[in-house]
């Protein structure tokens, strides 16, 4: 009777696992793909299990294989080649599929306000597929978590990112930036005068975030984004090959590296949790502390509350996610703003009278940080042109509506930042001009959520944002008051997408003291 019973279990389980698979791989698919076509919706035909990762792929490579004749900001052709070929033959709305993962390409700005907005918070999110392409990287972090899990984990960091914890870092910014400052003075005064800024930018901020967040020392934290990095590339391929449920657990060589790396950047980040964890153990302070560490530490020893838990994976992939995030994107604003500014002199000028008439030669407090319109204009210019995340994802995990569109449950909803970025319906016909005064005024137009969006939106916009713009400030700021630069003949313009947007071959800049 047992065995019966048994064998009746395996049977039903298997059925299940059945309907799921034909559920997943054909029925939610042709369901969608109906509901998309009777809203007169369309795209390239998919090919079976691939979808249209091929021509994606094949598109990519015919357009990146190349430098840039010159440097010009036209690079919506470049990175995003299938938007634009599917959107001259299907329209603004079109669909297309990653896989089995239909997607529809939205870039109606008032639609994707109402999408963003709090009325679809625990309604949409992160996709399955999104997932686990990132569950090696950054895991179920605040960037990946959904639904009540993302609400409690953006409540408990948040604290760490508020206006008074921000003005407590700025001495630390201030004294690793005056540390990479003098790096550069001594290079430049042995007759080096070339620098590959992107690496000192990089180098700067994994500083800044280690300090001030992790109490961490820049050799381990650089060991971390070295690994994190790695992760990065390999996690990047992992969106042009097929994802089965399980197939990331397969022990291929892919699989195995991916893990290796994983279990190297946990090691790594145990080693700096179990420090802080001693330290308040033996007395030696009366609380894990009040930087972000210290706060999800601090989390790890509440009781579960409404199903949720913050066990000690989770805590490293918090960690993961803002070593990573806090470092990776505001070296790639701070890369991209000093090549727009090597490449236009004016304005390297303009923003140093202004510096002087605020800060009369000294480094810039907070408060006088908001004063410095023409820096804030510059840094949104360089966020319009080269966003660090070109591409904003959700999936609806209901059926919604947004205006006349029906968006069923299933269906993934792509909003190319860059594109909208770039549009000259948007922008006017000198939308891939450097020209940082058209954030002069503050209007409707460049409103986040609406045509200017490179933290995102909404509830769910970048936790960071604060962070990132403040120090992107201080270290323009104070590199601005020594030096003046010039982008070197040896700049090669070719920028790519690996997860965010980077210049393939960094940014070399030649570098002139300013006289004191």
């Amino acid at each position: 009777m047992m065995v019966f019973c048994g064998l009746v279990a395996l049977f039903c389980l298997f059925l299940r696992v059945a309907y799921e698979t034909i559920s997943c791989y054909y029925l939610t698919p042709r369901r969608i793909k109906k509901v998309m076509q009777r809203q007169g919706v369309h795209g390239p035909k998919p090919h079976f299990l691939r979808g249209n990762l091929n021509e994606v792929a094949s598109l990519l490579a015919m357009t990146t294989c190349n430098d840039m004749d010159s440097v010009h900001h036209d690079i919506v052709s470049r990175l995003l080649p299938h938007y634009e070929l599917w959107s001259q033959q299907y329209g603004k709305r079109f669909i297309y599929w990653v896989g089995n993962e239909p997607r529809i390409c939205l870039t109606e700005t008032e639609k994707i306000k109402e999408l963003l907005s709090s009325k679809y918070t625990n309604l949409s999110g992160k996709s399955w597929l999104q997932q686990q392409n990132s569950k090696h990287f950054i895991g179920r972090g605040l960037l990946m978590a959904n639904g009540e899990d993302w609400y409690h984990q953006r409540h408990i960091v948040a604290p760490a990112f508020m206006a008074d914890k921000l003005k407590s870092h700025v001495g630390y910014m201030v004294e690793c930036t005056q540390q990479m400052l003098q790096s550069l003075k001594s290079k430049v005064e042995i007759g080096k005068t070339e620098v590959e800024i992107g690496e000192y930018m990089s180098q700067l901020t994994a500083d800044i975030i280690s300090r001030t967040e992790f109490d961490s020392s820049y050799e381990k934290g650089k060991r971390i984004f070295d690994l994190l990095t790695s992760l990065q590339h390999l996690c990047a391929q992992s969106s042009r090959r097929l994802c089965f449920p399980g197939s990331r657990s397969f022990p291929t060589k892919y699989n195995r590296e991916i893990k290796a790396l994983k279990v190297e950047v946990e090691r790594l980040l145990m080693e700096i949790i179990q420090s802080r964890k001693e330290c308040a153990e033996v007395g030696r302070s009366t609380s894990y502390g009040n930087d972000l560490l210290g706060m999800l530490l601090t989390e790890t020893q509440k009781k579960r509350t409404n199903g949720f838990s913050f066990n000690l994976q989770l805590l490293m992939d918090e960690c993961k996610t803002f070593f990573f995030t806090g470092h990776e994107t505001t070296a790639l604003l701070l890369t991209w703003t000093i090549m727009l500014l090597a490449t236009n002199p004016s304005w390297q000028d303009k923003v140093r009278t202004e510096l002087s008439q605020v800060c009369n030669g000294e480094t810039p407090t907070p408060e006088q940080l908001s004063k410095l319109t023409m820096l804030n204009m510059v840094i949104n210019e360089s966020l319009r042109l080269y966003p660090p995340a070109s591409l904003l994802p959700r999936m609806a995990f209901e059926d919604i509506k947004l205006g006349d569109l029906e968006i069923p449950k299933g269906l993934s909803i792509w909003i190319p930042v860059l594109a909208i970025h770039h549009s000259e319906e948007l922008w006017g016909k000198d939308v891939h001009e450097f020209k940082p005064e058209r954030f002069a005024g503050v209007g409707k137009s460049y409103a986040p959520g609406l045509n200017f969006m490179p933290f995102a939106a909404g509830p769910r916009n970048c936790v960071g944002q604060a962070f990132a713009l403040m120090e992107s400030k201080i270290i323009l700021a104070m590199l601005l008051s020594r030096f003046s630069f010039t982008i070197s003949k040896n700049y090669r313009h070719a920028p790519i997408v690996v997860l965010t947007l980077k210049p393939k071959y960094g940014v070399q800049i030649c570098l002139k003291p300013l006289s004191s």
